[in-house]
């Protein structure tokens, strides 16, 4: 048989496939990388046919050496992919074929393309989360010490991006590490539905062969088999939820890129990135680019961009294979590499954040960011809060008008505003009586940062012994 028209499928056809069609059809070209996994589901398979009686001892040892001889082909570079034969899973078996002789077409006994791509799949995914979640692991262990580090260093809280109330660096870190500490359980969950095997679904109706799908299953690591074959063979729901955990991820690396890019700024120069980090520009020598952070927010248009790709490609087929779910490896592939990269990066420059804290404390001084602090002052002291807020709000405009800070206000100069203030007000309206007043689990005083940070890590660490 001519392999133009290719060995899997070619004997009900009468002319070989138009050179274009069978180049536009073929996904060899990015489905290669799913070799390690297709020979891992292959020598699994073998095994279990071995089981049942289905293949002879010799014969499953003949595959299984074959195999194994074709991944350190693959591994050395040595392998000759082949467009004709369309994926990775008709290359490896024309090369067994031509290693071992017709046993080699043995091997797709009780199998099809369509359960053995959904397993392959299904198996990288496994193994790239888990590196994944190395990388995440990672990122949260650095935000959480330098939290810790940092639970005293000050700096204005914003809302709007107007200076609203004084926090502490650390306890911003936290808040960055809450975000990730949710993508963190959610990739986990996600995990669960990706570890459910497809093998034996065959081609949409299982097998008329007496496979044991648990003992494969128990071969690759697999929780349990797939319950349904035409759900089996056509699910991609893992995929887009794959790259929903992806898309909330790097839109919560993008929130922290912004702030990381505005805080590097001169205007705002609250931190400083290593060099390594950033770069600098072909004419304005001063320069020095926060490259990384910039990059990340924007990757995070790109994997958005693969979630709303493989929703509309399942959008609208039917049961149970079609050939459109051929386009779903090429934006889940790139997601697994941009998520790994942009966690990667951050993991490496986050606890290399040098925080300029003298310009953050300036910053938390200008803006009246103790306003409140002076409102519940007065609601302590027997004024209805209403009231308060006017007192407050007409403290500030004096401030604006004199260019004073309420806490640069002389006694005389507050007390025109209300009697009531007193000589202890002066407690309140520091940056430092500020934090500290905040003194309950979840606020940004120093003491409940470093509690939070202890808890972030030991919650991190269980999480560590469930995965």
């Amino acid at each position: 048989m001519s392999q133009a028209t290719n060995q899997s499928w070619g004997g009900r056809f009468s002319e070989p496939t138009d050179a274009f069609v069978a180049r536009f059809t073929a996904s060899v070209n990015f489905d290669q990388r799913l070799a390690r996994q297709d020979i891992q589901g292959s020598i699994a398979h073998a095994t279990m046919l071995a089981g049942v009686g289905v293949l002879t001892e010799e014969e499953r040892d003949a595959i299984i050496n074959g195999l194994t001889e074709i991944q350190g082909e693959i591994e050395r570079g040595e392998f000759q992919w082949s467009v004709p034969l369309e994926d990775v899973h008709m290359n490896i078996e024309a090369r067994l074929t031509d290693k071992i002789g017709i046993t080699g077409k043995k091997l797709h006994t009780g199998r099809s393309r369509n359960d053995q791509v959904a397993t392959d799949i299904r198996l990288f995914m496994r193994d790239e989360i888990d590196v994944i979640e190395v990388e995440l692991t990672r990122l949260r262990d650095g935000m959480i010490e330098l939290a810790e580090r940092e639970a005293d260093t000050i700096m204005p809280g914003f809302t709007h991006l107007q200076t609203a109330q004084p926090v502490t660096f650390g306890h911003h870190l936290l808040a960055w590490q809450e975000m990730l500490a949710r993508d963190h359980e959610r990739l986990l969950d996600c995990r669960k539905r990706v570890n459910v095997m497809p093998l034996g679904s065959a081609a949409l109706a299982g097998t008329t062969y007496p496979i044991d799908r648990h003992v494969t299953a128990e071969l690759l690591g697999f929780d349990r088999p797939a319950e349904n074959s035409l759900d089996a063979v056509s699910d991609r729901d893992f995929a887009i939820e794959f790259t929903s955990f992806a898309s909330i991820l790097l839109m919560h690396l993008s929130r922290m890129s912004e702030e990381l890019v505005l805080w590097t700024s001169a205007q705002f120069n609250f931190i400083d990135l290593p060099d390594r980090f950033c770069t600098g520009s072909s004419i304005m020598p001063q320069k020095k680019n926060p490259d990384v952070p910039e990059l990340v927010r924007g990757k995070t248009g790109r994997v958005y961009g693969h979630l709303m790709a493989l929703l509309t490609l399942m959008k609208s087929q039917p049961l149970a294979y079609n050939k459109d779910n051929q386009e779903d490896k090429e934006p889940l592939f790139d997601a697994v590499d941009t998520v790994r990269d942009c966690l990667k990066a951050f993991a490496d420059m986050v606890p290399a954040i040098e925080p300029k804290k003298e310009s953050m404390y300036e910053a938390a001084r200008r803006g009246f960011s103790t306003a409140t602090d002076l409102a519940d002052y007065l609601v302590r002291k027997g004024v209805a809060f209403r009231d308060a807020h006017e007192i407050v709000g007409l403290s500030v405009a004096y401030g604006l008008k004199t260019k004073k800070d309420l806490s640069e206000m002389s006694l005389e100069e507050l007390k025109q505003f209300s009697d009531i203030i007193e000589q202890d007000v002066f407690e309140v309206l520091t940056l430092e009586g500020s934090v500290a007043a905040r003194n309950h689990i979840g606020g940004t005083a120093p003491d409940q940062v470093r509690a939070a940070a202890n808890r972030a890590r030991e919650a991190l660490a269980a999480l560590k012994g469930v995965s």
